[in-house]
């Protein structure tokens, strides 16, 4: 699994127009886009999980834990585009979807078992995403 993690002071998911989560500007939050493998299982969303609500990329050092700050989960395939040949990406290492959905599922439930304040996009759907980087921080985290 992998997470392209955001510090952001706010942040919203749409889909065809209908906001289906966010972070408001209050201050602190991360913006976490997930890409899942075929490897992957529950035990490693877990313990990502972990390792982002206790990163401490968050102002003065401190991590989403300390300040109780709120994550926004987006799934992205796209994480796992391979790029080396050609103009086209391949998306042979992203999981489908039918594997990766209830990982992304299972990721966001560990952060909520931890203590977050957790909103999600819609998986699968075309989705817009707003935000505004703090920072900028941006942090690639992998199990």
């Amino acid at each position: 699994m992998r997470v392209l993690v955001q510090r952001v002071s706010s942040a919203a998911v749409s889909v065809d127009g209908r906001e289906v989560g966010a972070i408001r500007p209050n201050g602190q939050g991360l913006l976490a886009f997930v890409g899942v493998t075929h490897s992957d299982d529950p035990a490693k969303a877990r313990r990502l999980a972990e390792k982002l609500w206790y990163l401490r990329i968050l102002a003065d050092e401190r991590s989403a834990a300390d300040v109780h700050a709120p994550i926004l989960v987006v799934s992205q395939f796209t994480l796992y585009a391979d790029t080396a040949k050609g103009r086209r990406p391949s998306w042979n290492a992203a999981a489908p979807g039918a594997v990766a959905e209830p990982l992304v599922s299972a990721f966001a439930d560990a952060l909520r078992d931890l203590g977050a304040e957790v909103q999600t996009g819609v998986f699968g759907a075309n989705m817009q995403v707003e935000l505004v980087n703090d920072g900028p921080v941006t942090v690639f985290l992998e199990v």
